[in-house]
């Protein structure tokens, strides 16, 4: 039946060319369908707690790195997420995430109601009554707020909002205070510093793993923590933001000290960095607030500071101590202020000092058990923080971090004299400026801009929110150059529009920096007021930390080849059958032990290295008996000597002689003019290749 066969050689014609579509389609991908769903793009969660802030911000985060390979973005480099867990876990209110949502994170202490009465840290610090309307979600009638001190700012969706408008480095501060907790009359745990550390350390690995489920599962997320500059590199080039641990807390591994006694020996900080070391912790303070068993503190000034003075005493026994200031740098001034409600814990009949105006500077400096936590931290590749240091102890610091030239230092929020900055720079560390107004920080920014460019660095700032501080107040909604909504961000490839959180939309303009979510918009004031090259600096802040970081990790302690060495001197002394101050006790590498000379000018140590070395770097720590004038002179026979290096304006402590890579086998100090009445002594001589 031959009338049958072409319908059927039609079908097979038209099964060939469905197939031949399929294919076609599967090769291609789906064909575009106005039903479709649109791609939320990666930077989206799938899904948010509900109900929630809102972010205000639009299109795709930038990744990847300049034409040069350097990492873009802005870098915070002080901040304090978690400090709600701290203090004893009630003197600030709400929490920067919650599964159940921004109604239940943002939520006010239950001693605030029904009218903030109970805000007692804000009364003492402000001098105020603390008064406030407690509600959160969704009014948020009276706080966030730039001069509130006791209310969660780091909700994570503000967080987002910074890193959706360029912010690709934030490092977060872990924090507590074991004398507040425990004078404040709120508290739900107990005070132990190192133990609210730990639970910081846990609870911002849950908020990771809180936005990685927003966004499918583990590491999917934009919250990232890291622990090494490789880590925060890859992480920054996926357009993701690099967390950074950090601590800063008052008495480290139990490092307090009581009547100028400390209360922590070497195993102690040992064992603590090494604790830090494992919970990822990667930069630390050695002292904070407080004077402790490392270090003497940086001063605070006006009610704060008496207030905090008083925790001084309460947690050491001593007031602050002060003294006239030996060089151009000084700690901040403490004034004379009265903080009525702190006062009040003092012991009947103590008092808070009055301090003479001339005398800024702290008497005291760093410690011997604080040198060793430096070293301590350079062994393990540790990042130190300058700032809260007093000047004294600063100078040392740095003497100590010359002496092995590690680049491992940062100045996070302006507590360092700026007289240090260049020193800061040279060896390769990085600096932040604290949040503050748009003109005082675009002035600021711009006094130092001809230094980072000679050193070839970006900047920071350190936001410090949830620090017990103050942030930037709003300038007026007639200020001149407002941040104009909505805005591109520094990349240009995001819009920024006003942020809204329940019921309330903030405006920078008429609100200040009141939550992290306002960082873009303080950036963009800054742009409005204080030009674009400062806000270029800061974008090129994330590079610049991250470099800092990875040639600390990078750096290698040098071998100290005059350890052991057959030394001699023109002459030492003696004058206790029971103590030897022989050449030889400057080269043991103990540091207890030292060489004294006769108290007279013109003595001299030298060290044989019993071959000829390549020599350039020599350090010298003096005991109390220093020279004021002195040479490092060099030889290959112990005869013929030529100077390498020389000073005339010797000040003790740990000295750094630099010079040109030299083969030398005998190494001499020469010292000229003794700098006290005594003679000269060395604790340790260091003779270094690098």
């Amino acid at each position: 039946m031959p009338l049958a066969h072409p319908p059927r050689r039609r079908r097979r014609s038209l099964s060939v060319v469905l197939l031949l579509f399929t294919a076609m389609a599967l090769m291609l991908g789906p064909m575009p369908s106005s039903a479709a769903e649109p791609d939320p793009g990666w930077w989206n969660p799938t899904a948010r707690p509900s109900p929630d802030a809102q972010v205000g911000v639009t299109g795709e985060p930038f990744k990847g790195t300049d034409s040069q390979g350097n990492v873009r973005g802005f870098v915070d480099a002080h901040d304090h997420i978690m400090s709600n867990e701290g203090f004893g876990g009630r003197l600030l209110c709400g929490k920067p995430f919650s599964e159940q949502g921004v109604a239940d994170a943002l939520k006010d202490c239950p001693e605030h109601y029904p009218d903030g009465t109970g805000a007692i840290f804000d009364m003492i610090t402000k001098g105020g009554d603390g008064k406030h309307d407690p509600n959160g979600w969704p009014t948020f009638k009276d706080w966030p707020a730039h001069d509130s001190l006791t209310h969660q700012q780091n909700y994570y969706a503000g967080i987002e909002r910074a890193w959706r408008g360029g912010q690709r480095v934030l490092v977060n501060d872990l924090v507590t205070n074991g004398v507040i907790c425990s004078i404040y009359f709120f508290k739900d745990r107990g005070c132990d510093e190192m133990d609210a550390i730990r639970l910081e350390a846990k609870k911002s690995y849950e908020m990771q793993a809180f936005v990685d489920k927003m966004y499918g599962g583990p590491g999917k997320g934009w919250f990232r923590i890291v622990t090494s500059s490789a880590q925060a590199r890859e992480v920054v080039e996926q357009g993701k933001l690099a967390v950074v641990l950090g601590v800063e807390t008052s008495e480290p591994f139990g490092c307090k000290q009581i009547l100028d006694k400390a209360q922590c020996g070497k195993e102690d900080i040992d064992r603590g960095l090494d604790e830090l070391k494992k919970l990822g912790v990667s930069s630390m303070f050695l002292c904070h607030k407080f004077d402790n068993a490392l270090c003497g503190v940086r001063f605070d000034s006006g009610t704060l500071g008496t207030a905090i003075n008083v925790g001084q005493f309460l947690s050491t026994g001593t007031f602050w101590k002060t003294e006239t200031c030996r060089g151009p740098q000084h700690d901040n001034p403490i004034g004379n202020a009265t903080a009525a409600e702190a006062e009040k814990r003092l012991p009947k009949g103590v008092s808070v000092p009055s301090y003479a105006s001339g005398a800024q500077c702290n008497v005291r400096g760093l410690t011997g058990l604080g040198e060793y936590a430096i070293r301590g931290m350079m062994k393990r590749h540790m990042m130190l923080e300058m700032d809260h240091m007093s000047v004294k102890a600063a100078d040392q610091a740095f003497e100590v971090l010359e002496s092995e030239a590690y680049p491992g230092v940062i100045s996070s929020h302006s507590w360092m004299d700026a007289g240090w900055t260049e020193r800061l720079y040279k060896l390769g560390g990085f600096a932040a400026q604290y949040m503050s107004v748009a003109g005082p920080f675009s002035d600021e920014a711009k006094s130092k801009a001809a230094l980072r460019e000679k050193y070839k660095v970006g900047y920071g700032y350190g936001t410090d929110m949830n620090g017990l501080g103050g942030w930037p107040a709003p300038r007026g909604g007639d200020a001149p150059n407002p941040v104009k909504y909505p805005f591109r961000t520094t990349d240009g490839g995001s819009v920024v529009d006003k942020q809204t959180t329940g019921e309330r939309t903030w405006n920078f303009n008429t609100d200040g920096a009141a939550h992290y979510g306002m960082v873009p918009d303080w950036i963009e004031d800054i742009r409005n007021v204080g030009g674009k090259e400062v806000v270029d600096d800061l974008f090129s802040g994330a590079e610049s930390y991250l470099r800092t970081w990875g040639n600390s990790e990078k750096h290698e302690l040098g071998r100290n080849l005059a350890s052991g060495a057959a030394a001699s001197a023109s002459t030492s002394e003696w004058w206790n059958p029971f103590e030897s101050f022989a050449p030889g006790k400057a080269v043991d590498g103990d540091k207890d032990s030292r060489w004294a000379s006769e108290w007279k000018d013109d003595q001299w140590l030298q060290v044989d290295l019993g071959s000829a070395k390549p020599v350039k770097r020599v350090t010298l720590d003096w005991e109390a008996a220093y020279a004021k004038s002195y040479r490092v002179e060099l030889s290959q026979d112990g005869t013929d000597w030529r100077t390498a290096w020389s000073t005339t304006a010797g000040d003790g402590g740990l000295d750094t002689a630099r010079f040109d890579r030299t083969e030398a086998r005998y190494v001499r100090v020469k010292g000229l003019e003794r700098g006290t009445k005594w003679g000269l002594s060395l604790r340790e001589v260091g003779v270094y290749a690098d």
